[in-house]
């Protein structure tokens, strides 16, 4: 039987979910499936993705969607002239441990009426939830766990990305209950040695 789906989310846009993706691919030798790109083709998350991986084992799976705009996915669709229909968002087959990037936060829109949180509703996947420590970020972590819990999707845990602030992570896993997979540190340069190296700052199996 194979592995729950891990679905890697965010609490916004940028805050480092394809470095902690390709972290996650490395030190589980999972397999790493994007399910809509939308913009950015020649240089998508999947292609970064792969070429920050050193394992063999780990087989990338192709998009459901390729957009060309670089906007939420619904405006990127409509800009393309087609509507996203989740019912052709289909798990890729694996036995593999498979990670699934999303595309921005938990409410971003797929089409008119289903949200990215729809879609791991969907898939039947178990969220980690990537976060970052800014002023407001708080507010943004514990309103992505709310929601998450609200629609009985289960958490295996939260990535805190960048910089350390005791006081924020603090409050966060106490009031969230959440566990705690690791903090990765900021690095100057992102090549497949510093991936490899940061698999050490994850605790997960």
């Amino acid at each position: 039987m194979s592995k729950q789906p891990l679905f890697i989310t965010g609490i916004g846009t940028g805050i480092g979910k394809t470095i902690i993706s390709a972290i996650l691919v490395e030190k589980l030798k999972a397999d790493y499936w994007k399910p809509i790109q939308s913009g950015d083709l020649d240089n998508s998350d999947t292609l970064m993705v792969r070429g920050l991986v050193s394992n063999n084992t780990s087989v990338f799976h192709p998009e459901a969607y390729r957009l060309t705009q670089p906007y939420s996915p619904h405006k990127s669709a409509e800009l393309d002239g087609i509507t996203i229909n989740p019912a052709k968002i289909i798990l890729p087959e694996t036995e593999n441990q498979l990670i699934i990037e999303g595309a921005g936060g938990l409410m971003v829109p797929l089409n008119d009426e289903f949200l990215m949180i729809d879609l791991i509703k969907q898939l039947g996947a178990q969220v980690i939830l990537v976060s970052q420590n800014y002023l407001g970020s708080i507010n943004h972590t514990l309103l992505s766990v709310e929601l998450l819990k609200s629609r009985s999707i289960p958490v295996k845990g939260i990535v805190f990305n960048g910089e350390t602030d005791i006081h924020s992570q603090k409050l966060i896993l106490e009031y969230s209950k959440l566990s705690l997979l690791g903090n990765v540190s900021t690095v100057s340069t992102i090549n497949a040695e510093t991936i490899q190296q940061l698999t050490n700052q994850l605790s997960i199996q």
